[in-house]
């Protein structure tokens, strides 16, 4: 089992088979869900007392179940109380939460579909942080490893009440339905930038007038998600918008759970056809994957005039643009109570927290609107952890995320949500410039985007997402589902491959500086580890072993601006060994030529043992 702050994760199909789509867990993985459960109840009842109330769901995978069967037996023993709203988004029941004391939740993200897992929360919307999710490793651990820990485990699930089960499951539809209305009305807040009722109201009032003259449809492969029992339908059609949502039953899986472009692709088809059909207003599409919380996007190209997947850096790029000209825009344009960066002037200070191999095309897109560049390990809860550190130090962060994976965690959410990434896009789309009673001219996001920029002899009054895309920094960046960006080695110790990286590394660029700078222009580099929420540079005769943290290589030019960077990691949910490169400007050639450079590297620090 892959204990890491991203999710404790293992095969629970009792075949131990990854693509089994069997519901059945078998005995011995029910006995460690006993021990699972066990672990995060002492935790709660430490922190929150003899009575905590959580909240219990599950994405839509088929062991889900009974996984959540042997659960809340243990809940249930141990009085702790539950809140089960069985098949939920990672969303929807992190914002159901903050009103509880915190929440379980069963799901492998975006693994195949014989896999499973847990994540723990509080009431905060995320996950915790890396350090308590050790510390419940460790006691978890200790427990599977204690003597007759299967007799233990199986007392465990035999103390729960029927009765108390009983009660727990027909309670189920109504905190369902709680669980939606508190995701909806969470959600609203989010998007709008506002807790305000009245101006959330006038700002979803604009949206659907702006759509009524210029309607906008919206298509999205559920994938049998469980975005697919969860508010998407009501909330774009409330807001206006067109939704034409297909495979669309929780639990039913049509095809690979990944939203990477290989699997898009579905989306890309049915948009196609719905053009073909004469539904000119198909312009986006999107995919989550199976707990919801991600959701690449498929537009409308108008030039190739075909649905195009958009790459996960990108997605993550546009949401940033958008968000951070729509704090601008609305400081001038919804002075109404409730606006969640009101007291600005108390900040002084903004910035954006992302993982360590986010494209740097983040980095020009926040320079523009004078926002600072925070970077963690991967692993959404480390760049929300962060963010939150930030924040205590007076940065106002209102937009954060993992551009290797795209989709985007937008403030007040400490999760990755597809509407909010959707959103982002549609506000680029709808705020547009309108002229003030005074003939004055309010700029709309994407104006707001191109004057910060440099830009503004860009700006026509008919553009289009295309035109939001072209004006885009240019960078080549491998994607996270290229084969060439996973790796396989057989050194164990991820920290001494790292130091036998350093010593192939060093060596190398002593040999083939002349050849780097005659190239590519490359004159310097620099090293730089991330751990958890921390990134710092260390010099060549530094030790370069960070154990499973993230290490980069950053290269500079002439004018020591960043030409580009070499990253890699082991994976925290995967037993593999992930690599990407990032180069400024269209050079696919020299991606291409950099990515296997440092693969050549990577295997001969790993033959070195």
């Amino acid at each position: 089992m892959i204990l890491s702050a991203s999710g404790w994760r293992k095969v629970f199909a009792e075949s131990g088979d990854g693509e089994d789509c069997s519901p059945d867990i078998g005995y011995e993985n029910a006995l460690l869900c006993a021990l699972i459960a066990e672990t995060f109840a002492e935790y709660i009842r430490g922190r929150a007392g003899q009575k905590p109330v959580i909240a219990l769901g599950m994405d839509s995978r088929p062991t889900g179940n009974q996984i959540a069967d042997a659960m809340l037996r243990v809940f249930s023993s141990m009085e702790i109380g539950v809140h089960y709203v069985g098949i939920a988004s990672a969303p929807e029941i992190m914002a159901y939460a903050r009103s509880l004391d915190g929440f379980v939740y069963i799901s492998a993200s975006h693994n195949p579909i014989g896999y499973n897992g847990i994540k723990f929360g509080l009431n905060d919307g995320g996950v915790l942080p890396a350090e308590v999710e050790s510390n419940l490793a460790e006691n978890f651990a200790k427990k599977c490893a204690a003597a007759a820990s299967d007799e233990y485990a199986e007392e465990l699930l035999s103390k729960a009440s029927d009765g108390e089960l009983t009660l727990i499951f027909t309670l189920g539809d109504k905190y369902k339905k709680d669980s939606l209305w508190a995701y909806e009305t969470f959600m609203r807040t989010v998007v709008s930038g506002t807790t305000d009722g009245r101006t959330q109201d006038q700002f979803f009032s604009d949206i659907k007038a702006f759509l009524k003259d210029s309607p906008i449809a919206v298509v999205a492969d559920m994938n049998g998600s469980a975005r697919a029992a969860s508010i998407d339908s009501r909330f774009m059609e409330d807001a206006g918008i067109e939704f034409l949502p297909f495979n669309n039953e929780a639990g039913k899986i049509h095809h690979a759970i990944i939203p990477e472009p290989e699997n898009l692709v579905f989306c890309a088809d049915v948009m196609e056809d719905l053009r073909k059909d004469g539904n000119e207003n198909v312009l986006l599409g999107y995919m989550p994957d199976c707990d919801g919380d991600r959701g690449n996007i498929v537009y409308w190209d108008e030039i190739k005039k075909k649905a195009v997947p958009l790459p996960a850096q990108t997605v993550f790029a546009l949401s940033v643009l958008s968000e951070s000209a729509f704090e601008i825009w609305q400081q001038t344009n919804m002075p109404g109570k409730g606006l969640l960066w009101k007291a600005i002037s108390h900040y002084g200070k903004r910035a954006v927290a992302v993982n360590g191999p986010t494209s740097m095309r983040v980095d020009e897109i926040c320079k523009a609107f004078g926002h600072e560049v925070f970077r963690a390990e991967v692993g959404e809860a480390n760049v929300v952890n962060l963010a939150r550190e930030k924040r205590d130090a007076g940065y106002l962060v209102r937009i954060l995320g993992e551009g290797s994976n795209g989709g985007n965690i937008t403030y007040p959410s400490s999760v990755r949500d597809p509407i909010a990434t959707v959103f982002a896009i549609i506000k680029l789309l709808v705020i547009r410039d309108k002229k003030n009673e005074d003939g004055s001219l309010n700029k709309g996001l994407y104006h707001i985007w191109l004057e910060k920029s440099g830009q503004e002899f860009r700006y026509r009054e008919d553009f289009t997402l295309q035109d939001v895309l072209d004006s885009l920094p240019t960078y080549t960046t491998t994607g996270v589902s290229d084969e060439l960006a996973v790796l396989t080695v057989k050194t164990e110790d991820k920290g001494l491959l790292k130091e036998n990286f350093q010593k192939v590394f060093l060596s190398g660029w002593e040999q083939h500086k002349e050849e780097m700078d005659a190239i590519y222009g490359i004159k310097s580099y620099s090293a730089i580890l991330t751990n958890g929420t921390k990134e710092r540079y260390v010099r060549p005769d530094e030790s370069w072993n960070n154990g499973n943290g993230g290490l980069k290589i950053m290269f500079y030019d002439s004018r020591k601006d960043p030409y580009g960077y070499i990253w890699m990691r082991p994976s925290g949910t995967e037993p593999v060994f992930r690599i990407l490169c990032d180069i400024r400007g269209d050079e696919f050639a020299a991606e291409r030529s950099m990515l296997r450079w440092e693969t050549s590297m990577i295997k001969k620090a790993d033959d070195m043992g």
